[in-house]
């Protein structure tokens, strides 16, 4: 299988450094064909502007939308950007690896969602109606792929539980895996985070890479995190907004996920009919 992994951290000697090393090692070990897009070794451009559309009419309004659009239609785009989606094209599995940074991913590798999920690529594709609105949320350029995250941060897991003063991780989570992961159709599997990592010495390394070489092992095993799809009945269109009799109790992040007990089975049949399309 070919493994995409974007890597953003500024410190080859960091602990995350080690952890890509030792992922990059596991899964060619295992056959796999690995590609990095090491962004700060790459000096990758961070901010989405005129420059990504050259060939632009330099005295109009630059519009980020519309202009993405046509360079990506005309293929005028940056080569940096057509790279990265020629990587994207190529992976069967994709892993963003990053420390949290005030609650989200690093600026470089926000940046190069901005710039490479380009209008046409990752959004704006797919028949917008009264019954369909695009193919995204499950459907998309980059649906049958895999995607999972390496997440490290200083704070205790407790921090992070669903008490935790930091909010549940997987709220933390949802902007990245439901919207940067699954909007353009990627299967997200449960992120591999890595907590308090200060405390972090030769012993619980080797734990840590253990289990993470494990997560590894198992890309392709993993059931992914059950969101629900967008175009398989569960949300009235185009409102997009949960059918009344769909998790009636729950609101937030939370109802975006399927719970087995809780659905009905023509919904489940339905989703895997969509995801099948």
């Amino acid at each position: 299988m070919n493994v995409l992994l974007v890597y953003a951290h500024p410190e080859p000697k960091s602990l995350n450094g080690s952890l890509k090393d030792f992922a990059v090692k596991r899964l060619e070990a295992a056959g796999h064909q690995v590609q990095v897009s090491d962004l700060y070794a790459m000096d990758w451009k961070a901010s989405l502007d005129a420059d990504d559309s050259p060939g632009r009419q330099a005295e109009s309004r630059f519009n980020p939308s519309l202009d993405s659009k046509l360079a990506f239609e005309e293929g005028r785009q940056s080569q940096d950007i057509v790279l990265e989606q020629e990587k994207l094209l190529w992976a069967d599995a994709v892993i963003l690896q990053f420390p949290l940074w005030w609650f989200s991913m690093p600026a470089i590798l926000k940046g190069w969602v901005e710039r490479v999920y380009a209008y046409g690529f990752a959004y704006g594709v797919g028949e917008h109606s009264d019954t369909r609105w695009g193919n995204r949320y499950g459907e998309g350029k980059l649906a049958g792929k895999r995607a999972m995250l390496i997440v490290t941060t200083g704070g205790w897991e407790s921090h992070y539980s669903p008490r935790g003063i930091n909010g549940p991780i997987d709220d933390v989570l949802f902007p990245i895996q439901h919207g940067v992961l699954f909007y353009p159709g990627f299967d997200v599997l449960p992120p591999f985070v890595i907590y308090r990592t200060s405390r972090m010495d030769e012993a619980k390394f080797s734990t840590t890479c253990d289990a993470l070489g494990q997560r590894l092992d198992d890309l392709w095993k993993t059931a992914p995190i059950p969101f629900r799809p967008q175009n398989a009945g569960a949300y009235d269109i185009p409102q997009l907004t949960l059918r009344a009799e769909i998790a009636p109790d729950q609101t937030g992040f939370a109802a975006h996920v399927r719970q087995a007990e809780r659905d009905e089975p023509g919904m489940r049949a339905a989703s895997a009919k969509a995801r099948a399309m």
